[in-house]
């Protein structure tokens, strides 16, 4: 009875429940319909002020720590797998075409087809990055120009606490970022009924063949992790010169706490230990680049986000421009690197991006149902990635001890204080 209390088991039987009821009663689901945009709106009011609370929390809190040569690297390889990431997304969905099963007879978004009227040029849609009055962005939730000023007025509080060592403003807004964030608890307590009330209509109007669209998202996920898995190993392996065929035992205890609990935060113990006492790498690097690792090395989580633009745009049948899926990488990319804090799960992210990009929400409840899936595979990549990353930092600076790697010598880690990660452990349960 106390796994029923799980958040994600609940989501999980509302999921169930909704599609049986819908392919059951047929059409008559469409007057459940209002309950589920009902549960997506009470998400969506709270991402303006949570995006814009966030970003100017994360940028005006940074502080100058961290740089130097170990920093650098780590940022470098962490950036880079992300972007690989995104590219590899958008290339597998438009090559599968996930989200293309869907079709919808009610209307999209009532903006799309004026903004698919209004295309202008790239050098317009840059100059609509950059809002004239912020408020009217936060009232019609453009996320871009509402990004760009956050990012302005966070960089200004950093340069105002350094000058003045006055940071009330920046505790005012991390209070507000906070209440946010409470606020997204309470709406999520009725997920697995807005979950159900979103599917009920959806496999009454689809049928079957929602279950083979969600497969065919599923698919595309699980094939993009496994090939960004390969990636990593043959770059390790090309430059650190180690024996790949003895990593699948250095992986495997840490691999079996992801995918049983998807979550980044619980296994990060684990990882911390297994880099060091297994693969060799010295502690100095171990710890630095896996605690950033923890938040900003979620390259499964961008492999996710943007198979999700892709698919609810194709879901939509909405024409992405180059414009709107660079956008849709960026985003996806900033959401992983920490610059976005959009906590609450995988209905708050998936709501993010539909608003950011303009796309239609209808098909979000099918991706919530199946997310737990999903999350296993995001988790896995998230969590090897950052053992990877951390092989290449060390690799750079002759920090990989290769007798321990071979299994010739024996080291053991530093006992951490978990204590000391609440913070980026949260943040990463976010991302998984």
């Amino acid at each position: 009875m106390k796994a029923l209390k799980h958040p994600a088991l609940q989501i999980g039987i509302g999921a169930i429940a909704g599609l049986v009821f819908g392919l059951i009663v047929g059409e008559w689901a469409a007057n459940l319909k209002f309950v589920g945009d009902m549960f997506i709106r009470l998400i969506q009011m709270s991402i303006v002020p949570l995006v814009l609370a966030s970003v100017i929390v994360a940028t005006a809190s940074m502080s100058g720590a961290g740089t130097g040569r170990i920093a650098f690297r780590t940022f470098k390889w962490m950036l880079g797998f992300s972007v690989v990431a995104a590219f590899l997304a958008w290339g597998l969905s438009a090559l599968i075409k996930p989200g293309a099963g869907m079709v919808f007879d009610g209307e999209l978004e009532p903006t799309l087809e004026q903004e698919a009227a209004d295309t202008t040029g790239w050098q317009d849609t840059l100059l609509n990055f950059v809002s004239k009055n912020v408020f009217e962005a936060m009232s019609t939730a453009s996320m871009v120009p509402i990004i760009i000023f956050a990012l302005l007025f966070g960089v200004a509080l950093r340069i105002h606490i350094n000058t003045s060592g006055d940071d009330r403003v920046l505790t005012f807004i991390d209070q507000i970022q906070q209440i946010v964030l409470t606020m997204i608890r309470l709406v999520m307590y009725i997920a697995p009924i807005g979950v159900f009330c979103l599917l009920a209509p959806l496999a009454g109007d689809v049928g079957l063949s929602v279950v083979s669209t969600a497969l065919k998202y599923l698919g595309t996920t699980a094939l993009g992790v496994a090939i960004l898995f390969v990636l990593f190993v043959v770059v390790v392996t090309a430059r650190t010169r180690l024996n790949p065929w003895k990593l699948p035992g250095k992986l495997v205890e840490q691999t079996a706490i992801a995918v049983t609990t998807t979550s980044s935060a619980v296994t990060f113990p684990t990882v911390l230990k297994n880099t060091v006492e297994k693969v060799g790498v010295s502690q100095k690097v171990a710890n630095f680049t896996l605690s950033i690792g923890l938040t900003m090395g979620s390259y499964g989580a961008v492999l996710n986000y943007m198979i999700v633009v892709m698919f609810l745009a194709q879901a939509g049948r909405v024409e992405l421009t180059i414009g709107d899926i660079a956008l849709g990488m960026a985003l996806a990319i900033l959401l992983n690197m920490g610059t976005i804090t959009v906590p609450g799960g995988f209905p708050v992210v998936a709501t993010f991006l539909a608003t950011s990009l303009d796309l239609p929400l209808e098909a979000i409840g099918l991706l919530i149902a199946v997310d737990w899936f999903a999350g296993i595979f995001r988790t896995f990549l998230n969590v090897n990635g950052d053992t990877f990353v951390a092989m290449l930092v060390a690799n750079a600076d002759d920090e990989i001890d290769r007798e321990v790697y071979n299994g010739t010598k024996a080291v053991v880690s530093e006992e951490i204080d978990v204590s000391a990660f609440v913070d980026v452990m949260a943040k990463a349960d976010a991302t998984d």
